[in-house]
């Protein structure tokens, strides 16, 4: 499960801004998670409440944002939405598609004290 690791490298983002900008307690943080990232989101969820704890986020509220996945369409020249990484244009058909949001995981937000 690489969401637990995941979950460290958040904390270690969120210790190394607590040190940055002198605040104490995190009540919220919200992440943006592409559907072509590989996360689990219920896995995530978990990972996270178990490694928030005895830090500055240990009661913080996670939110997670989903965004659609789109990828650009070489052969008709448009943005499309797509479902899967290998899926091929919904307009044309064709299968050379370039990828260009849905592959995302960071941190969007944080609300602290």
């Amino acid at each position: 499960m690489h969401e637990m690791s995941l979950c460290e490298n958040i904390l270690e983002i969120i210790t190394a801004q607590a040190d940055q900008q002198a605040f104490s307690k995190v009540k919220l943080v919200r992440l943006e998670v592409g559907p072509l990232s590989g996360v689990e989101i219920e896995a995530l969820r978990f990972g996270f409440d178990v490694v928030m704890r005895g830090s500055v986020a240990e009661d913080a509220r996670l939110d997670i944002l989903c965004p659609d996945a789109t990828a650009w369409c070489e052969a008709c020249e448009t943005t499309v939405p797509i479902l899967e990484r290998y899926d091929s244009c919904p307009n044309c058909g064709a299968v050379s598609l370039k990828i260009t949001s849905g592959g995302e995981l960071r941190i969007k937000e944080m609300e602290v004290s």
